[in-house]
């Protein structure tokens, strides 16, 4: 992207993602492949039976044309040649492991670099099309799949919809790597999505009716909104000074992040906004003025995809436990860095290749167009030439219409969801043939493999 022409109206979408990314740490190998919740809790008690984890080769790649094998639900979690299986969560706690110790810790230090501002705060995404492609997403599926994403939540219903062994999820701001440490900690704590929804809101636990199979996404957030928020031991969620339930605090802890008390503070006060707006809560922009299509969050989760289908990670029982499962294996992972940075793109395609994973889609929101316009779209690129893609492989972005609809733009949606083969776009960059962002955008939809 060499000769590159400016937008036509010179103004930024308002978005959710800005320029995102990546640098150094430890090593991790994780539990993969998890797909129900009592699959990661046999293999958790099977490694503290055992008092430690037994290390295993990842299996060759299977020859052209054959399917790799994928773990049965249950079996063994897989680690890589030469290093250690990590302790859960839970294990290294009964292990006596100091913060720093844990595996997912040391992961998230190799793979993340440095962060940056953005003006935005990212607790829910603003993108009312991004379900759009769940479809698609799910048509996808297969086995030796790893998702690399970008921003808040909305990440969990497209690893949702795909069935990763493994999501990484890379944001230029730190704040988002707190953020979704706050979504892991409630999410193992939380069975089922009513339990799930109530300790987002800071509600009691919900009556037994409520954490079915069968209830309509709908009548849970109906409960959250008609039950208030209750007290807590502490901290103070529920308001915005930053404070934590103390078992919340010790569950964050225990994940091994360096975390100060000021982030401890930020994961607080990030919780007390769900707790003080509840489903109501809104995108929001700093030095900007609320745009009239910024969706409530309840409208996100209620959201459908192309086929008329709600595909939240929250509308079915079965898909929240996978995403559940996956957490509780490590399996998805927050990074800090830059999209266009030397280091955190290129360190995640890299560990997927570790693992005998391929990239089945790469979300970026509409990172591209900041990078575009920082002049930073050309080492982004480039790294993105280096991930081991999937046949099939794509990625997911967000288009901000503002001044020029696309042609799959639908009528009330002020964003559009776009799919690429990352084949296609390694192959126009290394051509030439991205001029520009707008061409990018309008070129995304309908290309060949």
């Amino acid at each position: 992207m060499s000769a590159r022409t400016p937008d036509p109206d010179g103004t930024a979408p308002e978005t959710e993602a800005g320029a995102r990314g990546g640098a150094e740490g430890g090593r991790r190998a994780w539990l993969a492949g998890a797909a129900l919740v009592a699959a990661v809790a046999a293999a958790i008690a099977l490694a503290a039976a055992r008092g430690g984890s037994d290390a295993a080769a990842l299996p060759a790649p299977a020859p052209a044309g054959e399917a790799p094998a994928v773990p049965a639900p249950g079996a063994a979690g897989l680690s890589s040649p030469g290093v250690d299986a990590p302790a859960s969560n839970a294990l290294a706690a009964t292990r006596g492991l100091a913060p720093a110790d844990t595996a997912f810790a040391a992961l998230i230090r190799r793979l993340s670099g440095e962060g940056a501002y953005f003006d935005t705060d990212n607790l829910i995404s603003n993108e009312t099309s991004y379900l759009h492609v769940a479809a698609r997403l799910r048509a996808l599926r297969g086995p030796r799949l790893a998702y690399v994403g970008v921003g808040p939540d909305q990440n969990f219903s497209y690893v949702a919809a795909l069935r990763p062994e493994a999501a990484f999820i890379l944001d230029i701001r730190r704040d988002n790597l707190l953020h979704h440490l706050l979504l892991k900690a409630l999410m193992e704590a939380s069975p089922t999505r009513a339990d799930y929804l109530a300790a987002l809101f800071g509600r009691p636990r919900p009556p037994a009716r409520l954490r079915g199979e069968s209830e309509p996404l709908a009548a849970l957030l109906d409960w959250v909104e008609a039950t208030p928020s209750e007290p807590v031991s502490g901290g103070t969620a529920g308001t915005r000074d930053g404070g934590l339930p103390a078992d919340l605090r010790a569950r964050i802890e225990g994940f091994g992040i360096d975390l100060s008390e000021e982030d401890l503070a930020t994961i607080g006060r990030f919780h007390g906004e769900f707790v003080a707006n509840g489903p109501g809560l809104r995108f929001r922009s700093h030095g900007r003025a609320p745009r009239w299509y910024y969706p409530t969050y309840r409208e996100l989760l209620l959201e459908r995809d192309e086929e008329g289908r709600q595909a939240s990670y929250l509308a079915r029982e079965e898909d929240y436990r996978f995403v559940r499962a996956l957490q509780e294996a490590d399996g998805i992972v927050p990074v800090v860095g830059d999209f266009a940075g030397p280091h955190a793109l290129r360190a995640i395609g890299e560990e997927v290749g570790r693992r005998g994973l391929r990239v089945g889609a790469f979300y970026t929101s509409n990172v591209e167009f900041y990078l575009d316009r920082q002049q930073g779209f050309e080492r982004y690129a480039a790294s993105v030439a280096t991930l081991p893609a999937a046949p099939g492989g794509v990625i997911v972005r967000s288009y901000f219409h503002r001044g020029r609809r696309h042609a799959e733009t639908r009528p009330g949606y002020a964003s559009t969801q776009l799919l690429q083969p990352i084949a296609a776009f390694v192959r126009a960059w290394r051509s030439g043939g991205i001029p520009s962002y707008r061409a990018l955008v309008h070129g995304s939809s309908g290309d060949g493999p």
